[in-house]
This record gives structure tokens, C-alpha cells and sequence, in this order.
């Protein structure tokens, strides 16, 4: 192993060749772009991810929301306590294993995601227009395929 560090070049190469950090740069971009549209609201992007992967026909699991969200349990959690504080959502026992939880959104958590779903299809419309033709498609193909799905 070498005390020697890398030469600059090799920075230069990796910047601008990342799929990590290209990645890493957008989705920070991207957060940020909805953060600020979702803000009269009170709400952030991640939040409303969350809120939508609890939109379902019964209460999923804590687990089953990480598994949507590709987060682990204990984020899912940390996340959704403010959630839970607000009156957004409800997180009771889990009547099929007592050691876990279900997550629901209440009337003020739908009314909430019922007025944030708009803006983002909005927003979702206005960034997938900057891309090349296809390129929603495309991108999203392109993650999944790295997800393994």
C-alpha cells in the first residue's frame, strides 16, 4: 500500500465518470427541485415518497414501507415520527406480529397527499421535458436494472 496519493488526474477521471456520484448529484438535484415546490405545504420529498408508499388498500408493515423505499427499518422509523407528531400519519401494532407495526395515513395525511399529488405530477411533467426523448423511460429502466428489478 502506498503513502503516495492519487495523482489529480485520476480526481478529474473519476469526477467526471461516476456513475456513484453522477447519480448521488442528480437525486440531490432532483430533491432539492421538489423540496422547493412541496414547501407551502410543509412537506419534503422524501416525505412525500413516504406518504405515497403508505397510500395502499391496508397499513403496510414498517418493513414492507423500506422495502418500497430501499431504506432501512430504523430510517423508516426516525422518518416517520415528525409524521406521526403532525397527525400525517397513524403507526399502530401489528395485529399479525405484536413485535411490529403498520403505518397508515390519516384524513389529514390523504387531504395532504391528495393536494401534493398535482404539484408533483406538475413537476414530474417539467423535469421529465428536459430530457432527451425517451429519457424518462430510458433513466428509470436504466435504475432498475441496477436495483435488480
Amino acid at each position: 500500500m502506498s503513502n503516495v496519493p492519487e495523482p489529480f488526474a485520476t480526481t478529474l477521471h473519476i469526477r467526471d465518470h461516476c456513475l456513484c456520484l453522477a447519480t448521488q448529484q442528480a437525486a440531490r438535484a432532483l430533491s432539492r427541485r421538489f423540496d422547493e415546490v412541496f414547501r407551502p405545504l410543509g412537506l419534503t420529498s422524501g416525505q412525500f415518497s413516504l406518504l405515497n408508499s403508505l397510500n395502499r388498500p391496508a397499513p403496510p408493515t414498517v418493513g414492507q414501507v423500506a422495502e418500497t423505499l430501499a431504506m432501512d427499518r430504523s430510517t423508516v422509523t426516525a422518518n416517520l415520527k415528525p409524521l406521526e407528531r403532525s397527525g400525517v400519519v397513524i403507526s399502530t401494532v401489528d395485529p399479525d406480529d405484536r413485535r411490529g407495526r403498520r403505518v397508515a395515513l390519516t384524513a389529514v395525511g390523504r387531504d395532504l397527499l391528495a393536494k401534493a399529488t398535482p404539484i408533483w405530477v406538475e413537476t414530474h411533467r417539467t423535469v421529465e421535458a428536459e430530457l432527451e426523448t425517451g429519457g424518462g423511460d430510458r433513466v428509470r429502466g436504466d435504475l432498475r436494472r441496477l436495483l435488480g428489478r
